[in-house]
């Protein structure tokens, strides 16, 4: 025991911890007592289970640290999902509240991402009546749910992360003299 409580401490540098791993080497010698082969050297068996205990829980704490006043685990919150969750009721709500005309073109533009061109198809109607029946069901689920007609739709987000902003802008009419 004290030999292999020093060896222990050699490994650890802590003394708790290195009482700790001579009681699980015992025990890990207990358990597997019928591997031992008979004319070995029991120090030499007991050594080579610390060592590999030693190693095995190595590895396992390097992915953990101590967080004695829980300031970490405070950081690690996520925001709730409910206002989410109504805002998608909302948004459901009020597009049943359009036109099925208006309804048909908002999903197939906005939700299932299709060209003008390629929704106008699909209703069989014209790309000008496409375009319009898209602008009036923004405007009316904006009105539903109290925002503006930009701040609903993928086309004013997408332009609003593409285009660059108006001081960069080149084709901006030079200042006036």
């Amino acid at each position: 025991m004290p030999s292999l409580r020093a060896f222990a401490l050699s490994l650890t540098r802590n003394h708790t911890r290195a009482d700790d791993l001579v009681q699980e080497t015992l025990l890990r010698a207990w358990r597997s007592r019928e591997s031992f082969q008979a004319g070995t050297r029991l120090n030499a068996w007991l050594f080579m289970i610390m060592r590999n205990a030693f190693y095995s829980d190595h590895r396992k704490r390097k992915w953990e640290f101590e967080d004695v006043d829980g300031e970490a685990a405070a950081r690690l919150s996520t925001a709730p999902s409910q206002g989410d969750k109504l805002d998608l009721q909302d948004m459901l709500a009020a597009l049943q509240q359009l036109s099925e005309e208006q309804r048909e073109a908002i999903v197939l533009i906005c939700l299932n991402s299709m060209s003008y061109e390629e929704a106008a198809a699909v209703m069989a109607c014209k790309l000008g009546t496409l375009k319009s029946r898209v602008s009036r069901g923004r405007e009316r689920l904006a009105e539903l749910l109290s925002y503006t007609a930009a701040e609903l739709g993928n086309d004013g987000l997408m332009l609003a992360v593409t285009t660059e902003p108006a001081t960069m802008d080149t084709r901006a009419a030079p200042p006036a003299p």
